[in-house]
């Protein structure tokens, strides 16, 4: 049986103060290679800071992190070409074009992917000589990804990628992150959406206070699976609640009985608690 793979990231027992705050708290995680790990946190939580120390940005208080095998502290510029960063506000030259500027940037790593491929990977072949300013906001994000995909990292950290975006943008951009596992990459996210955390990441943690308070799958975190699930309809002009942890069987039972009497269950909809609610419920103070 092969060995397991090392993580891509290890924490344990991180640390950071600003005087008398501490704003992580002995944190510990691990990123696997080849996974969309989603770090969720509200603001203030200590979020950026852990993010800043794993990108090398920021000094630690105490604890050890290791980032593709390496201290982030120490590493240097072979460390540095393998890991891709998109902030969460980009800064393109407006005047140059999609080419232009991946051509720049191309630059300053020794082996970069070639340009005409990241293009096609970012999905702006028909957009390739049109200037940044003059790209919609989804398009200046493609962007933003390509510029961090063309030094052919094996390790990318995006922060809040669709902060602002509409639905069909923040769509898009879906789609080249969810592209990067297929490329391999190892993808770190930051995201204060809910919803887009359950779609593209294969697991999450939650932090909060300077703490993990939650870590799993988008589907097991929290132990969603075990909690009741909300059944509501409406009877004789009143809703009906009914809470169940066999959601098919009382359906089932429901339904049929309903059915025995000719009747419809009025505005029915079945719920059960999503990524959102448990993560209103873990970070609320």
């Amino acid at each position: 049986m092969p060995p397991s793979p090392a993580p891509v990231i290890s924490i344990r027992d991180l640390r950071k103060s600003y005087g008398e705050t501490e704003a992580v708290r002995g944190i510990e995680l691990e990123v696997m290679p080849g996974e969309v790990f989603a770090f969720l946190g509200p603001n203030g939580a200590g979020k950026t800071t852990t993010v800043e120390i794993l990108e090398g940005y920021r000094k630690r208080s105490g604890g050890e992190v290791s980032v593709l095998g390496e201290d982030p502290e120490r590493a240097g510029r072979e460390w540095r070409e393998r890991i891709g960063i998109v902030l969460q506000s980009g800064r393109l030259d407006p005047y140059l074009t999609v080419r232009e500027s991946l051509d720049l940037y191309a630059g300053y790593f020794r082996s970069p992917r070639p340009t005409e491929e990241v293009i096609a990977l970012v999905g702006l072949e028909g957009k390739a000589d049109e200037r940044a300013r003059r790209l919609s906001g989804g398009q200046q994000r493609r962007l933003d990804v390509g510029m961090a995909l063309i030094g052919d990292p094996e390790l990318l950290f995006l922060d809040e990628p669709t902060t602002g975006f509409d639905p069909s943008a923040r769509r898009q951009a879906w789609d080249v992150i969810a592209g990067l596992r297929d490329l391999g990459k190892t993808v770190f996210l930051t995201t204060h959406y809910m919803d887009e955390a359950q779609r593209l990441a294969d697991r999450v943690t939650i932090i909060a206070a300077g703490q993990i308070v939650a870590r799993g799958t988008p589907e097991d975190l929290g132990d969603r699976e075990s909690q009741p699930t909300t059944i509501r309809y409406r009877a004789d002009g009143e809703e009906v609640v009914v809470e169940t942890t066999t959601p098919v069987r009382t359906l089932n039972e429901l339904t049929g009985a309903a059915l025995a009497k000719g009747e419809e269950l009025e505005a029915l909809e079945v719920t059960r608690p999503s990524l959102e609610d448990v993560y209103l419920e873990l970070t609320e103070s």
